[in-house]
Parts: C-alpha cells; sequence; structure tokens
C-alpha cells in the first residue's frame, strides 16, 4: 500500500492539484475528470486499498502494477 505522500506525488505528476485545504483533508482537482475530491492530509500513513481506489477513479489516474 502507498503511503498518501507518494500517491499524492503520482497524481501531481499526472496533472492533479491542490485547491484548498480543509481540517483533515485536502481538496484536488483533476484535469483528467474535471473533478474535485479530498484527499487525507496524513502523509506518512498508508492509503488503504478502498480510499486509494476511490481517490484514483475521481482522479482518473489508474493504478501502476
Amino acid at each position: 500500500m502507498p503511503k498518501y505522500a507518494e500517491l499524492k506525488r503520482e497524481l501531481k505528476k499526472a496533472g492533479c492539484y491542490k485547491e484548498s485545504e480543509g481540517g483533515n483533508h485536502e481538496w484536488w482537482f483533476s484535469p483528467i475528470t474535471n473533478e474535485r475530491f479530498q484527499i487525507g492530509r496524513h502523509d506518512r500513513e498508508e492509503v488503504k486499498p478502498k480510499t486509494e481506489n476511490n481517490i484514483r477513479k475521481q482522479a482518473g489516474v489508474p493504478k501502476k502494477y
């Protein structure tokens, strides 16, 4: 499982960017799907598989195997 920081780096490479910050989450925007989505601000924690899949789906960034 990747950590939040690793997932964010991958999203940035795909063109996604952080729009704003909330309490425990950051709001990101994906130009691929034209959608806003949330990502936790727990950079050192591992992303649970279901959460990772949901973020990737909203961002339009498939998982690399």
